[in-house]
Formats: C-alpha cells, sequence, structure tokens
C-alpha cells in the first residue's frame, strides 16, 4: 500500500483559508497519511512569525519583562484560527503551561517549538486525525545528533488507519527535554516521519513550485529543475539555495526515498522529484552562492616535502573551533577558506597561530569572498566546462579569486568578490541553461 508523508510549510499555514487548501489537499490522495505541519507563516510582509514571537517571549520572562505583547499575539492567532476552522481547539490551557516554562527554561526550544505544537493540535482536530508528539519519540542523543531508534518508535505511533499528524522542528534529549533542530527544520522531520513510517514518497509543500536553476531573484526567467540527486540538492542548498533544508536529505537518503518539492498554490504543478540517482536530464542541475567566506593563504618553499604540515595547519582551525569549507592547495601554497560566521574574532589569533607554529614564508588573508557552486552530475561527461564557466565570468566582467572543483567532478567552485556574486550566477546560469 502506497504511504506518503506530507510536510507542510508556514507560508502554506499562515490562515484559514490556507488551511483549508492544505485539507483539499490532503484528502485529494488517500495515500496522504501522515502529516508534519510548521507553525503558521505571515500574513503579511510586516507581521511577526510565531516562532520570533515565542523567543521573544521567552527573553522577556527570562529578564523579568512582562510578556502580554507576544503573549496575545499568539493567542489571536490561534483562537482566530479555530474559530474560522470550526473547531473546538482551545489555545488558553497550552499558554498557560508555556507561560510557566517562559521564565522556568534557561534554553529557548521548549518556548520555540510550541508553535509547530500548538498548530499540529489544531490541524489534527480539523482533519480528525491523530495527534502524535515528536517529544515521546523523536529522541536526541547528549551530543545533539539524531537517535537512530526514533524511526522504531515513531514508527509504532503512527500504525493503523486513519491520518497522523506529527509537529515539525522540534524532539526530545534523553532527560526528557524539549530540543528543537535549526531553523527550517520542519523539513528534517518530515524525513524522519517518510523514513519511520517507510513511505513510498515525502511531499514537501512550500509556496514555490520546485526548485530553480537558479535564484529567481538573481535569474527570473531561471528554469525549474524537473529531477535532482540527493548528492546534488546537498550541494545546491548548502551554497545557499533555501527552498530545503540542506539536512532533509539524510534521513531519506539511505532507504532512497524521493523527495517531491510542491506548491500549495499550485498543487497541479509537478515541482521538483529529488531522488537517488538521476541518468538523463540537464548536465548543470544548478548554481547557487553565498557571502560571507575569508581566505587564509599560506606559501612556504618545499611545504609538499614537509611532513605535517596539512595535518599542524588544519590542527590550528579545530583549535580555535573553526570548521573550514574548502582547501586548494600547490606545490608551495594552500589555503584555507572558512565562513565569517565560524571566524569571529579570531582571525587574528587565528593568522598568530600560523606564524608561530608553521613560519611561512608569507601570509595574507582574503576577505569579502562570495562562493559560487556549479552543480551537475552530469558535468563529468562532457568536455568544456570549466572553460565555459571561466569564459562567462571573463565575459561579464567577474575577476575570479578561486577555483576548486570537487573530487566527484559534481561540482565546480569558484570564489569571487561580494559584490560580483549576482553578476557570477547570473553569467554562469546563461552560459549553461541551453547547453545539453
Amino acid at each position: 500500500m502506497e504511504r506518503i508523508t506530507c510536510k507542510f510549510g508556514g507560508s502554506s499555514l499562515a490562515d484559514s483559508s490556507c488551511i483549508r487548501q492544505v485539507i483539499d489537499i490532503i484528502r485529494a490522495n488517500p495515500a496522504r497519511k501522515y502529516i508534519v505541519p510548521s507553525a503558521p507563516g505571515k500574513r503579511t510582509a510586516e507581521e511577526k512569525k510565531i516562532t520570533d514571537l515565542l523567543y521573544a517571549w521567552h527573553n522577556m520572562a527570562r529578564q523579568g519583562l512582562d510578556p502580554t505583547e507576544p503573549k496575545s499575539i499568539i493567542e489571536e492567532r490561534f483562537s482566530t484560527l479555530a474559530r474560522e476552522l470550526g473547531v473546538s481547539f482551545n489555545v488558553q490551557p497550552c499558554l498557560e503551561e508555556i507561560a510557566e516554562h517562559a521564565s522556568r527554561d534557561e534554553a529557548p526550544d521548549y518556548m520555540a517549538s510550541r508553535g509547530e505544537y500548538l498548530n499540529g493540535k489544531l490541524i489534527a482536530e480539523a482533519l480528525g486525525a491523530v495527534f502524535v508528539d515528536p517529544a515521546e519519540c523523536i529522541l536526541f542523543k547528549e551530543n545533539g545528533q539524531l537517535d537512530p531508534r526514533s524511526y522504531d518508535l515513531l514508527g509504532e505511533k503512527l500504525q493503523g488507519d486513519g491520518l497522523f499528524v506529527v509537529p515539525g522542528f522540534y524532539g526530545a534529549t534523553p532527560k526528557g527535554e524539549i530540543k528543537t533542530f535549526s531553523r527550517g527544520g520542519s523539513d528534517i522531520s518530515g524525513s524522519i516521519v517518510a523514513r519511520a513510517t517507510r513511505s513510498s514518497l515525502y511531499e514537501n509543500w512550500t509556496d514555490v513550485s520546485g526548485f530553480r536553476m537558479a535564484d529567481p531573484r538573481i535569474v527570473p526567467d531561471a528554469k525549474r529543475i524537473e529531477e535532482i540527486t540527493y548528492r546534488e540538492l546537498r550541494e545546491l542548498s548548502y551554497m545557499g539555495a533555501t527552498v530545503l533544508h540542506d539536512e532533509a536529505i539524510f534521513p531519506v537518503r539511505e532507504p532512497g526515498i524521493p523527495i517531491q518539492i510542491l506548491n500549495t498554490k499550485k498543487p497541479d504543478s509537478p515541482g521538483t522529484l529529488i531522488v537517488a540517482r538521476r541518468d538523463s536530464g540537464h548536465p548543470v542541475c544548478g548554481i547557487a552562492g553565498r557571502r560571507g567566506f575569508t581566505m587564509f593563504n599560506i606559501e612556504k618553499t618545499l611545504m609538499n616535502k614537509e611532513h605535517g604540515f596539512g595535518r599542524k595547519l588544519l590542527s590550528i582551525f579545530e583549535e580555535h573551533r573553526v570548521s573550514w569549507e574548502h582547501m586548494p592547495t600547490g606545490i608551495d601554497t594552500i589555503s584555507i577558506i572558512a565562513s565569517d560566521d565560524e571566524l569571529k574574532g579570531k582571525v587574528q589569533t587565528i593568522l598568530e597561530s600560523i606564524e608561530r607554529l608553521l613560519d611561512p614564508d608569507d601570509l595574507t588573508v582574503t576577505s569579502g569572498l562570495a562562493i559560487v557552486a556549479t552543480v551537475g552530475k552530469g558535468m563529468n561527461r562532457l568536455v568544456g566546462v570549466a572553460a565555459r564557466l571561466t569564459g562567462a565570468l571573463a565575459e561579464a566582467g567577474v575577476n575570479i579569486r578561486v577555483i576548486n572543483q570537487g573530487s566527484s567532478e559534481m561540482n565546480i567552485l569558484i570564489g569571487v568578490e561580494e559584490q560580483d556574486l549576482e553578476k557570477a550566477v547570473a553569467a554562469i546560469y546563461h552560459a549553461f541553461d541551453s547547453w545539453q
């Protein structure tokens, strides 16, 4: 029997009319059994997100301030939704419980998770579905990683006929405390549910009709990606393609459950299908980039003969708790590229450590970099990919500061000045969009 897990994002659940549309989508296919909702999204650009209001409530309560405003806004949103949907869901007892945690809990995870929890309760009642609290069956280890036992525990909870609603974004620690995934983590929850139920498909419903080959804010006419592999998507998501959380791939990759990105407003649009492998389609599936990188450039004569040079260099970044992104090398040169978010306040001390431990002939730092990834499994079958890419950038007047091809030959990474990011993405897209 076919079983489908459906995750609905906040924009798909912003008001009662959106939720009615979601209910219609669910009921249109009997295989859609497992529903993973986010917190209600913003109805207008000016409105605050429910999750942000919950964070604000927590911060105000911890500082002894009156959180009446965020609390009343949350109460109004859910009371209005319940009334307009014609369900008896009463948010008041839940808000009283939230208030108890607000000033008591040091970590904000419990508070942050309540948007999904409340919306899950509401939607379960509107659907006549069984509500399953992920705090009882999605478990984190002490180190913050997902406990594999979650799949069996959740699978047991989701057996039987009818519909099941499992709120996204959170689970529980070994001590029974609520713990959230990173922002956008409901995508991960959906993958976990899909794997636990051995779903044949994981539908991720959002406000766009799948992925585009490039960010439509940069390339408005960018083509839709019809099919993409888990690995290709992981590369693009990490580099800034934000339709799906990049960690949502891991739970479904091993069992090979496909993910389909669909648009709640256009449910008949085919969207984008994410699969284990593809043997056809465009050789370049997407171009994505993001700002905020710094490159450390180290030169030393006979570096390649000095045993342990690379290990010592990487140990410096490890000591300073900085993850590195890319490492282009030459015979006597090596560069380390790291995210500015990781490097905050640490650049000078890292430079001092490199000078002291490695005694380089030359050491420089290049800041203000953007990294652009051109991704596609089919690129390794074609001659001239790098030439076409670099030629397009030269024509657009974009200076390449660094270039690196992944060992899998599935991606080519270039570093450019931050102000050239949009120009670089557009130039690469137009160089490849019609190339078969």
